[in-house]
């Protein structure tokens, strides 16, 4: 049976980090070129100046234009290519560093993430989108990122509500990796650039994955609450620390060598809804979370402790709190797009069908309700 795991060469977290950028450009050369929102470009302004200074430095400004469209990828390589770019960065959030994943096409590659909302940051793979915001296709790369860099006090200066989606995003890995591996399905790290030519077989999970997914959802329970506080604070403390890596190198780890399953497909069908669309990614992750624990019949104390934190640090625990009012025959459309074949609910253990899904976020939906409104008595 043949495994994969796959990660960045080199992970780096901690405060001001962002002053040690210029030494990682310059393990590449003298020039990068910097993709980014210029709004986050602004908020760590001075950072950026100092260590092109200190080091040396200089960063060629990329005109983003937030879209990560073949267009834009195919613009900024020349761009890069016009300024003998010697490395790429990604700085911002998911769409700048996708962008940088693609121009980079897996070569010399630092990703700066100034919020800590998803796991993406680690992974090697990239999602593209029609330079109007449509769905295009997903992006595999030989390799992970060369360098992530967290800078934790950017992160806590950061909305409140980016880390605890991240958190939510997080918080399905342990239960995606066990169902994963349960089923004995793929991962993504078996999925090189060639893939789809045939260069290279499906793999499956490792124990490093699932030991890593394990710690995810451990340090999220012992941490997520204060971590959160600290954010509320704009404080950067040792269980911020440990939940933004969590949040991006755990889950990132986890999900790409580990897998997806079940809440990550009932995220992908809820997205049909209109009223969830003004919910952030990690939100809907969540309660997808719960429908899974529902749709695999977990044990009542595990069950309830997810939902419990869930509540604690206010994440979604039913249909109302991602936008959702009244059930109506819509969710058995969320059903059918959370069964399409190329999804992720086939890495469940058991056989799935469109009816069983439907009848579990249904539940999911009314136990989390009933378990809300207990809680505010």
């Amino acid at each position: 049976m043949r495994r994969a795991f796959i990660c960045p060469t080199k992970y780096v977290q901690g405060e001001n980090e962002i002053l040690n950028l210029g030494y990682f450009v310059k393990t590449f050369g003298e020039t990068a070129l910097l993709i980014a929102h210029p709004d986050d470009v602004n908020r760590v302004k001075e950072k950026l100046d100092a260590t092109c200074e200190k080091h040396n430095i200089k960063f060629v400004e990329s005109g983003f234009t937030g879209e990560c469209s073949r267009q834009e990828v195919a613009r900024l390589q020349e761009v890069a290519k016009t300024n003998n770019c010697a490395c790429t960065i990604g700085l911002g959030g998911g769409k700048a560093i996708d962008t940088a994943k693609c121009v980079a096409e897996g070569e010399a590659l630092i990703i700066v993430p100034t919020i800590a909302a998803t796991d993406a940051p680690t992974s090697h793979s990239a999602v593209l989108y029609t330079p109007d915001g449509a769905f295009d296709d997903y992006a595999y790369f030989k390799q992970s990122p060369s360098v992530v860099m967290i800078d934790t006090t950017v992160i806590a200066n950061a909305p409140t509500r980016f880390l605890v989606s991240g958190i939510g995003d997080a918080l399905s890995t342990y239960f995606e990796t066990r169902a994963t591996a349960a089923s004995y399905s793929n991962v993504n790290a078996g999925l090189p650039c060639g893939y789809r030519e045939g260069l290279c077989g499906p793999a499956k999970g490792t124990l490093t994955a699932m030991a890593l997914a394990k710690l995810c959802y451990e340090t999220l329970l012992a941490d997520g609450l204060k971590a959160k506080k600290a954010c509320d604070c704009n404080m950067v403390t040792q269980a911020l620390e440990n939940i933004v890596e969590a949040n991006i190198l755990l889950s990132g780890l986890g999900f790409e060598s580990g897998g997806l399953a079940g809440a990550h497909a009932i995220h992908d069908g809820l997205t049909i809804l209109e009223g969830t669309h003004k919910y952030f990614h990690g939100e809907k992750v969540a309660f997808g979370t719960i429908c899974q624990l529902v749709l695999e019949n977990a044990p009542e104390e595990e069950l309830y402790t997810v939902i419990d934190f869930l509540c604690e640090i206010g994440l979604p625990v039913c249909l109302s709190d991602i936008g959702v009012d009244t059930i109506t025959e819509e969710l058995v459309e969320v059903a059918k797009k959370a069964c399409i074949p190329e999804e992720s609910i086939y890495s469940m253990p058991f056989p799935i069908d469109v009816e069983a899904v439907a009848a579990a976020i249904i539940t999911a939906d009314a136990i989390g309700k009933s378990y809300k409104e207990a809680r505010a008595l």
